[in-house]
């Protein structure tokens, strides 16, 4: 590996540390570990496997803690027996504990006849009566903090029946056609058909980020309303920040053009084509004669030229005028001089050469022997 390549992945392992650093101090410990095993791979560190081995440590007796807490909490169900999740599958041995409680509050907001009943608010509920109804019952129905069956739906229909609510117009359609939604529940339909049109344009995950800044980070099922897309809530997060790893380095590698273009742009609009010309200069339109007061300079000017200087304006040309004809005759001077001094010294370096030649001749010719010269 060459040391440019090297520098590069070590710069690439401190930034990686960063932000494992940052996610640190987050709470984020899953995220900080991914970045951690990176910058190990690219450029290992004594700092990078410190924190490995830190954050091993606490997650190991994180396990431990939760382990022994589990084992002492009361669960809902028969050891052994399996008892439906929020999707209808199994829940064996091994999923988390939950407390009559909390299957209380599930089975509550099941049975719940409208968005209003859901949130615990009247038809008169201001927005802020609306947003502490939901803050209350997201932080209580969230899946990580949650484990009862059915408590994923029932933080799906809180966070729908926020959103609707909330918003004024989804709210008036609400108002007006949500009554016969409910008379068709009562008749054989489930619990969600209540609301079928009127679900939320966000979905329950992003609503409850937006409220409490991507509290929670889990690997619970995450499903939108609309029933289309179903990820993890971490391969959520793995994507955006590989997107956002790629984002940044697109645009590492792409700042030195724009450095360019600014660049260019800025001196194309500072640098502008100078009134005068001390030529005549058609092709940028310098193509009007005229002479200074002072020295009789003889200069060009463009069309313009005597409408936009006048009076003390046209002097401080016509000085620049001068200061350029004089600077370029003493440019031309000291050319002249240098190109003079040049062919001098080749005068001198010829004649030196030809009287060197007539004393060789003279000394071949003369008898004497060469190794004498």
């Amino acid at each position: 590996m060459t040391v440019s390549a090297m520098e590069s992945n070590r710069d690439e392992a401190e930034r990686c540390i960063a932000i494992a650093l940052t996610a640190i101090q987050n709470g984020h410990q899953d995220k900080a570990l991914r970045f951690l095993e990176k910058a190990e791979r690219l450029f290992p560190t004594k700092k990078a496997r410190a924190l490995i081995e830190s954050l091993t440590q606490s997650a190991q007796s994180s396990d431990k803690h939760s382990q022994n807490r589990d084992s002492t909490h009361t669960r809902h169900r028969n050891p052994g027996s399996e008892a439906p999740s929020a999707n209808g599958e199994a829940v064996g041995e091994g999923s988390k504990a939950y407390t009559p409680d909390q299957v209380e509050a599930v089975k509550r907001v099941k049975q719940c006849k409208d968005y209003y009943e859901i949130l615990g608010v009247n038809r008169d509920a201001t927005e802020e009566d609306l947003k502490k109804a939901y803050r209350k019952l997201a932080l209580k129905f969230h899946p990580d903090k949650n484990h009862a069956p059915g408590a994923t739906e029932a933080f799906k229909a809180i966070g729908n029946a926020y959103a609707v609510l909330s918003n004024p117009e989804k709210k008036k359609q609400y108002d007006q056609f949500g009554d016969e939604k409910q008379h068709g529940s009562r008749h054989g339909h489930s619990h969600a058909d209540f609301h079928r049109g009127f679900e939320a344009d966000i979905s329950p995950e992003d609503l409850f980020n937006m409220f409490f800044g991507g509290g929670f980070p889990s690997s619970n099922v995450h499903v939108y309303s609309n029933g289309r897309m179903r990820y993890t809530y971490q391969q959520r997060q793995d994507r955006r920040e590989q997107q956002g790893d790629g984002g940044l380095g697109l645009f590492v590698q792409l700042m030195p053009i724009l450095i360019l273009i600014i660049v260019s742009a800025l001196s194309q609009m500072m640098v502008s084509s100078p009134p005068y010309s001390l030529s005549h200069r058609p092709s940028v339109g310098h193509v009007h004669r005229r002479t200074t007061e002072n020295l009789n300079v003889v200069y060009y000017v463009t069309d313009n030229f005597e409408d936009e200087y006048t009076g003390t304006n046209l002097k401080n040309i016509e000085r620049s005028v001068e200061d350029d004809y004089i600077a370029n005759l003493r440019n031309n001077c000291w050319k002249e001089k240098q190109q003079k001094e040049g062919l001098l010294y080749r005068a001198r370096l010829n004649a030196r050469l030809d009287h060197v030649r007539h004393l060789l001749v003279v000394l071949s010719t003369s008898g004497i022997p060469g190794d004498l010269w």
